[in-house]
């Protein structure tokens, strides 16, 4: 063979039997058949065999079935992030002429979702009060097929009784499907719950670092896994291996990154509630947050996201000023990782709520909560000379 060829087509040469800890990272996209009768172009390749790299190498499969495994599911789908698994479940579940509805506080890019692409397919996605539980049923119509909740929602943390919506919803034909990243999928049982399809994103606490973009889409039962496998498929939605085996390590240390994230955030939300500029803690373990009976009923523990509400004593400028004397705290998107981040959301839309640039949410991370505190403390300070 000329060595051009022995180049690209070489002989395994290492020896075998090498065993590890750690899930091999397996890359491809070209999947070979020992025959051409073997060859399929199926998405679900746990059952048929692999097929192509789009649907999946072993290491995409290893983080799906430990990821259902987690959540209690049927199956799990691996897609490129949080927002790709809310438009997948959009896309399997409604179609044109299809009703949906929203909570107000929920992800702003499923929201935005909603009125921009959604809406100009005729897919009429409506909004509603996070707070209004078994109530829902009155603004489901025939050809509602889609009931989404988070909770608690993103930013004002209002918790919803999700058992009451799933109820309803069962009653009337329309599926529900949850955004649990809050809750990692463990803090919260969806399924237990009544919930039809879990999601959440992977990028948060089971990357933990900051450093992945993925999401999952689980579903418990067969008729949901082929119809949103269809969508799967359809949509192209690949993630990369190096990406699962970084969200797989993540999984190893996510069990004591959030019992340590929930006793540190618990005890900065609580130093917040003495402090005299503060009006109100956004925590769902707190009586001050919307639903926190609920919460105390449906949950088994808390993360590392809140919010707090400045005193009307405090303009915008002040918070936003607030947010720029922080140190220890980092300004940035997203959370779950482990350092801690603070943002001021001065144009936050609720109804009947005017928030006038003076919600904070935090992210906790794994520093040590007295400099956290400390950090917080100085920039009061600045603000309230």
């Amino acid at each position: 063979m000329h060595w051009h060829s022995r180049l690209v087509q070489p002989q395994t040469l290492a020896a075998p039997g090498f065993e590890s800890l750690a899930t091999p990272t397996y890359r491809g996209s070209t999947v070979l058949f020992n025959k051409q009768a073997d060859v399929v172009d199926a998405w679900d390749q746990a059952k048929g065999g692999y097929s192509y790299g789009l649907y999946g190498t072993p290491t995409t499969l290893e983080l799906s079935g430990r990821i259902a495994q987690l959540e209690g599911a049927l199956h799990s789908f691996v897609v490129p992030g949080g927002q790709a698994a809310i438009a997948l479940v959009y896309f399997a579940m409604c179609q044109a002429g299809s009703h949906a509805l929203v909570p107000h506080n929920a992800y702003g890019p499923n929201k935005e979702m909603a009125q921009g692409l959604l809406k100009g397919l005729g897919i009429d996605v409506e909004p509603y009060d996070p707070l209004i539980g078994a109530g829902i049923t009155d603004l489901i119509r025939d050809n509602t097929s889609l009931i989404w909740v988070e909770s608690p929602g993103s930013v004002t943390m209002e918790v919803q009784d999700v058992p009451a919506i799933c109820a309803a919803a069962h009653e009337k034909g329309a599926m529900v499907a949850i955004d649990n990243t809050y809750a990692a999928g463990v803090l919260f049982d969806a399924f237990a719950h009544g919930v039809d399809i879990n999601m959440q994103a992977l990028t948060k606490y089971v990357g933990g670092h900051s450093d992945l973009l993925l999401g999952t889409v689980s579903v418990n039962s067969e008729v949901l896994k082929e119809k949103v496998g269809a969508t799967f498929k359809q949509l192209g939605l690949a993630v990369s291996p190096d990406d699962c085996n970084l969200a797989l390590r993540g999984l190893q240390t996510l069990g004591i990154r959030l019992a340590h994230l929930e006793k540190s955030t618990l005890e900065v939300a609580e130093w917040l509630t003495k402090q005299s500029a503060v009006a109100q803690v956004l925590h769902p373990a707190f009586p001050s947050c919307p639903g926190h009976e609920i919460w105390k009923r449906d949950f088994t523990g808390s993360s590392s996201v809140f919010s707090f509400l400045f005193t009307d004593e405090y303009t915008a400028e002040q918070v936003e000023k607030f947010i720029d004397s922080l140190s220890m705290f980092k300004i940035g998107m997203s959370w779950g990782g482990v350092t801690s981040l603070a943002l001021v959301y001065p144009n936050i839309e609720r109804p009947g709520k005017d928030y006038a640039g003076r919600l904070v949410r935090l992210n906790i991370g794994l520093e040590q909560t007295s400099d956290l505190i400390a950090d917080l403390e100085r920039a009061i300070e600045v603000i309230s000379k």
